[in-house]
This record gives C-alpha cells, sequence and structure tokens, in this order.
C-alpha cells in the first residue's frame, strides 16, 4: 500500500504540468484552425473566379481546392485536352460552350461563393486523370460541398451534348443553383438569310421576263428532297441538343463517327445517314427510270442493274449502322 502511494506522489508533479498546459490551450483550436483554412480556399477561389471565370487548375490545386477537405462550395470541373496535339475538336467547342456559361455565371446579380467553375487540362493534370480512372475527354463532374460525387455528378454528354443551357440545367438538378445563359451577340444566322433572300430576290429579277423555272417540276423535287434528307438524318436533333462532330479516344487516338447508342448521335453520324438515304434514292429512281423509260432496252437493263446495286448495297450498310446501334437486332442484309 505504501508502495502505491509513493508512486502517486513520485507522479503528481507530471499530472500537475498535464494539468495546466490543458487549461492554457486555447478552447475550440481546431475548429478554429480549420475555419482559417477554410476561410482561406474560399478567399482564394473568389480571387481567381474575379480574374477568369473558368479556373485553370493542375493536380495539386485539383486535390488542395477540390478534393481535399474543408469546403463549403460545389465545384464544375472540366476535363479535358486542349492543346493543339491532342486534336479534340470536340473539347474545343465543349470549352466554348462552358465559357459562355461560366460568364453567365460570373457576371450574374446571383454570383456567389458557393459555386466555381474549374478546367482540369490532360498535358496540365494527367495525375488526376489517372487518380479518377478517366479515360475520356471532355467530361463534366460535379464535386458537392459535402460528401463524394455520386453516378448523377457526372453529365451525360453522350446522350444530351454540351449546351451551355442544358449544362445549366444540369447544375441546377445538382446543387439549386440557376443560371440564366447569356450568349454574346451573333448575327451570322441574319447574314446568312439575308444574303440568301438577296440572292433569291436577284435571281428573280435578272429572270422576271421568263419565270417558267418556278414551274419546273424536278427542281422542286430535288428542293423537297434536301429537306426531307436533312430531317430524316437527325439535322433538327443535332440543332437542339448540340452533339459533338465526332468522338476521339484520348488513350489509342480512335475516331468514332457513329455513336454506339441508340439514344445519341454525333453530327457526322447524321452526315452518313443524309448520303446513304441519297444513295437508296438515287437507285430507286434508276429502277423508276428503267420501268417506265421507252428507250433501248441495254440502256434500261444496265440503268436498272446500277439502281438495284446502290439500292442494295448502301441499305445494307444502312441497316448495318442500325444494328450497331439498336443492341440485339436480329436482321442484317450483307454487311454486318
Amino acid at each position: 500500500m505504501a508502495s502505491v502511494w509513493t508512486k502517486f506522489f513520485v507522479h503528481l508533479p507530471v499530472l500537475c504540468v498535464f494539468f495546466l498546459l490543458l487549461l492554457c490551450l486555447p478552447p475550440g483550436g481546431g475548429q478554429k484552425k480549420k475555419e482559417n483554412l477554410l476561410s482561406e480556399k474560399v478567399d482564394q477561389m473568389m480571387e481567381w473566379s474575379s480574374r477568369r471565370s473558368v479556373v485553370r487548375m493542375n493536380g495539386d490545386k485539383f486535390r488542395r481546392f477540390v478534393k481535399a477537405p474543408p469546403r463549403n462550395y460545389s465545384v464544375i470541373v472540366m476535363f479535358t485536352a486542349l492543346q493543339p496535339q491532342r486534336q479534340c475538336s470536340v473539347c474545343r467547342q465543349a470549352n466554348e460552350e462552358y465559357q459562355v456559361l461560366a460568364n453567365s455565371w460570373r457576371y450574374s446579380s446571383a454570383f456567389s461563393n458557393k459555386l466555381f467553375f474549374t478546367v482540369v487540362d490532360y498535358d496540365e493534370g494527367a495525375d488526376v486523370f489517372q487518380q479518377l480512372n478517366m479515360n475520356s475527354a471532355p467530361t463534366f463532374m460535379h464535386f458537392p460541398a459535402k460528401g463524394k460525387p455520386k453516378r448523377a455528378d457526372t453529365f451525360d454528354l453522350q446522350r444530351i451534348g454540351f449546351a451551355s443551357e442544358q449544362l445549366a440545367k444540369w447544375i441546377a438538378d445538382r446543387t439549386d443553383v440557376q443560371i440564366r445563359v447569356f450568349r454574346p451577340p451573333n448575327y451570322s444566322g441574319t447574314i446568312a438569310l439575308a444574303l440568301l433572300v438577296s440572292l433569291v430576290g436577284g435571281l428573280l429579277y435578272l429572270r422576271r421576263n421568263n419565270l417558267e423555272f418556278i414551274y419546273n417540276k424536278t427542281g422542286w423535287a430535288m428542293a423537297a428532297l434536301c429537306v426531307v434528307f436533312a430531317m430524316t438524318s437527325g439535322q433538327m436533333w443535332n440543332h437542339i441538343r448540340g452533339p459533338p462532330y465526332a468522338h476521339k479516344n484520348p488513350q489509342n487516338g480512335q475516331v468514332s463517327y457513329i455513336h454506339g447508342s441508340s439514344q445519341a448521335q454525333f453530327v457526322a453520324e447524321s452526315h452518313i445517314i443524309l448520303l446513304l438515304n441519297a444513295a437508296i434514292t438515287m437507285g430507286m429512281v434508276l429502277l423508276n427510270e428503267a420501268a417506265t423509260s421507252k428507250g433501248d432496252v441495254g440502256k434500261r437493263r444496265i440503268i436498272c442493274l446500277v439502281g438495284l446495286g446502290l439500292v442494295v448495297f448502301f441499305f445494307s450498310f444502312l441497316l448495318s449502322i442500325f444494328r450497331s446501334k439498336y443492341h440485339g437486332y436480329p436482321y442484317s442484309f450483307l454487311i454486318k
């Protein structure tokens, strides 16, 4: 018993010093340090945003200001490859839309420190791409103020396209921040319409004494076919959704002109479909000409064979594209 008390009195001075140190420490020191760090991060992001609407980030900045806590703001990140040697035309087009959206937010009355727009270029942050297992660009991701990004925090670029309005809608769903997109004035459409009207008016004026060409059935038929080809190939969908022209895999450089899903398409894909429909139509016209004309039999036979070849080959090609987009479609013809 005496030995226990002896040990107690021997360690008593040490215990007294320990409790005195605890009393001298300021309360909430760790919390205060956390608040100071958060304030510094927010101030730095605001300073960068005041210079540029889209903050460029490398690997270190991304890990510090986007990934690492504490953070009470949301961050939209565009992962891209804008360097000329990457030859990513889609990245440049998406970057233009992204800049329009970021400028609309930066110069709106609702601008605050709750949302920031950033960009990580592959040549400046390849380690970030590896960390996130990202193998395609461009990609848009939302990093929420609390918690980790979920599946819905990755923008479905292939299905929706990268128009600023679509990005703003997605951001509103993820952050409750409403952004009204303001685009710089673009007079190219007005100028093109004015030139078209002037051209048609000038043509009518020059031919004012002979307007029989207006009643030309072949001319009107060609014009109608052009409209039909444009609509059936998906040009209106391209105008509404704003899809990329094609997709280039940044890893192997392979370019895809046909989208693998039935819910989306590339601009190049609509051009291919337009040409295929035109070739099939030409084949049908030749078949009709061979059947209705009263010329030489040998010539009519050649026209018939050419028309049949056009229809068979290009329809088979069109059907193969359909099978590649609608997985599980069982039918094919010549080309698989």
